[in-house]
């Protein structure tokens, strides 16, 4: 039986990444496809309904998929991980000459954001300034530059245009994940020394490969078991590892996605049902 994953393609690289993990997988004796998603609604989506048996999720993504699958009388599992998905953390930065020396300042400022529906760089700092006592809207002006709606944050344009914001003075601060804070220093976005972070969100997790309880069995536990297996020391595959960002899988797990979890709720994203309900928001 075919095993039937669904990926976003949020890059031109992810056709490389999983064109070749397919060939591998197969070259290893799993019968293994996959099919492609512009946005992540319609994968969940599939995913609880069994037309796919895998689906590698972003972390809201995965949220939504719970809530769907507990309607349907379904359950969705994190089946793995990669080694940089776990404990990140989303930091607050202003121009390195700004009186903004907390996020408690941050109070009447403009802060720029990523888009609408992105975990690290809207959703959960949200989150954050609210549990400073700090509404957005009403304290802080908030512009949101929405690149990429319906890859959930995986396009990082929005948060390249949020820094670029902060640096040409159009706005007093942003928050972007911490991955690419660091990254945006190497590719000359940001000059050296011209940001300073302020602060930092609570640690989360990103994305996972989740299954449903309709896949087979026993393809998704050789799933699993190759993947695990998988070694950055071999050359046939450490390309396509640096293509998807990691050295290695993990097993998956579910205790980093509390706090997206209460960003969900408290910025009415999706109800209980796992119907979207953020009224801005059109993947």
């Amino acid at each position: 039986m075919t095993l039937l994953l669904g990926a976003v393609a949020y890059d031109p690289k992810v056709v490389t990444i999983w064109f070749g993990f397919r060939d591998w997988l197969r070259e290893h004796g799993l019968d293994f496809d996959f099919v492609l998603y512009s946005n992540y609604e319609r994968q969940a989506e599939d995913l609880v309904d069994g037309r796919i048996d895998v689906a590698w999720n972003s972390p809201l993504a995965w949220l939504r998929c719970e809530r769907l699958a507990t309607l349907r009388g379904r359950k969705v599992t994190s089946l793995l991980m990669r080694d940089t998905d776990q404990d990140l953390t989303s930091v607050f930065v202003v121009r390195a000459d700004s009186p903004v020396q907390t996020i408690a300042d941050l109070k009447g400022t403009r802060l720029a954001l990523g888009a609408v529906d992105s975990p690290q760089a809207t959703l959960i700092p949200l989150t954050t300034l609210a549990d400073a006592g700090l509404v957005a809207g009403q304290d802080i002006t908030v512009e949101r530059f929405d690149v990429g709606v319906g890859l959930h944050g995986d396009h990082i344009g929005g948060e390249r245009d949020a820094v670029r914001a902060v640096l040409d003075g159009r706005a007093d601060a942003a928050a972007i994940i911490d991955a690419n804070h660091l990254g945006f220093g190497r590719d000359g976005t940001v000059p050296p020394s011209s940001l300073r972070i302020i602060g930092q969100t609570t640690r989360f997790d990103h994305c996972n490969l989740t299954v449903v309880d309709t896949a087979p069995a026993a393809e998704v536990e050789q799933l699993r078991d190759l993947l695990l297996s998988m070694s950055y020391a071999d050359e046939s595959v450490r390309h396509l590892l640096d293509l998807e960002g990691l050295t290695r899988w993990l097993p998956g797990r579910v205790s980093g996605y509390d706090v997206l979890n209460t960003a969900v709720d408290l910025l009415g994203f999706y109800d209980s049902a796992g119907t979207v309900t953020a009224s801005d928001y059109r993947p």
